[in-house]
């Protein structure tokens, strides 16, 4: 049993005859009426009685009819949501971002993609990259825009942008023209992400150079929330580093002062999917505004730099 001999069967149905039935389809009379005997067949019963020139259930036809509409109506009901979202007229997008992304403009974009696309529903998902880059590994993500370096097994990476690290003190002994690794070993340092750890992008950099320089890191402080570090940081508990686009930002507190770090320590922001995965539209839209948007961004900060 196919669902087309089920399609024609409701046809004939509908019209009382195979002619009728079969020029609505814009078929052959003869090509319906066959997959409607191989159905019968199929089934071992009559479907149809005729009457005078037209057609008429049998016993077994009206037994048939109900399942068949609900079949149709079903396979129908399944095409129209695939096209609607197709059409980015329905259906959820599910975003994986990193954790600080309210500062590069996550909300803006999410507000210009509702805008344009009131009837999908957004999801974002992912305090870290790290966990977001498993999240799309197993499948529950379709894509994301996640902080680097992160385990790219089995993922396509594309990086977009990039932003300088700062160190941040409020203790003016602390701040030097450039920070390197090994003063940093010695500041009482505060740290964000502290559940990820040195698997957080940023962290993990530090502590590849801090490896390769000979010292440890040890921080005083450690928290999830980068806000929290910051205002600790202002307060004088301890010194912490934030990237240039938060630097940049109005609510930086004004104790805060900054310098590089020697060699200058960046994170790179990078679109990543599934290798070979298929994107649904929604998807395609949403990281398009993001990548415009992050572009934008990053020329603001460079300009303020």
């Amino acid at each position: 049993m196919t669902f087309q001999q089920l399609q024609y069967f409701l046809a004939a149905v509908e019209h009382g005859s195979f002619s009728a039935a079969a020029d609505t389809l814009h078929m052959a009379q003869p090509s319906l009426s066959e997959q409607v005997r191989r159905l019968e067949a199929e089934l071992g019963v009559e479907l149809f009685a005729r009457v005078g020139r037209g057609l008429a259930l049998t016993e077994a036809g009206e037994t048939l009819r109900p399942h068949a509409e609900r079949v149709v109506a079903d396979a129908e009901e399944a095409r129209e949501s695939v096209v609607a979202v197709r059409e980015l007229r329905g259906g959820t997008v599910s975003l994986g971002m990193f954790g600080d992304a309210p500062y590069y403009l996550l909300t803006d974009v999410i507000e210009e993609f509702r805008d344009r696309y009131p009837d999908v529903r957004v999801r974002v998902v992912g305090q870290n990259s790290s966990e977001v880059a498993d999240a799309l590994r197993a499948g529950e993500l379709e894509a994301a825009v996640i902080a680097l370096p992160v385990d790219d097994s089995g993922l396509d990476v594309r990086p977009i942008m990039d932003v300088e690290i700062l160190f941040a003190t409020a203790v003016k002994e602390r701040l030097p023209r450039k920070m390197t690794i090994k003063r940093l070993a010695e500041v009482p340092l505060i740290v964000y992400d502290a559940h990820y750890g040195w698997e957080d992008p940023t962290r993990r950099q530090l502590y590849e150079r801090a490896q390769r320089a000979g010292v440890s890191l040890d921080p005083v402080v450690e928290l999830e929330d980068v806000t929290a570090a910051i205002q600790l940081a202002g307060r004088g508990v301890g010194d912490t580093m934030v990237s240039r686009a938060i630097a940049t930002g109005s609510r930086f507190p004004s104790s805060l002062e900054l310098a590089p770090f020697d060699p200058p320590l960046r994170d790179t922001f990078a679109i990543v999917t599934r290798r070979d995965a298929h994107l649904s539209p929604a998807v395609r839209e949403l990281l398009g505004l993001a990548e415009r948007a992050m572009s934008t961004f990053a020329e603001r900060v460079a300009a303020r730099a």
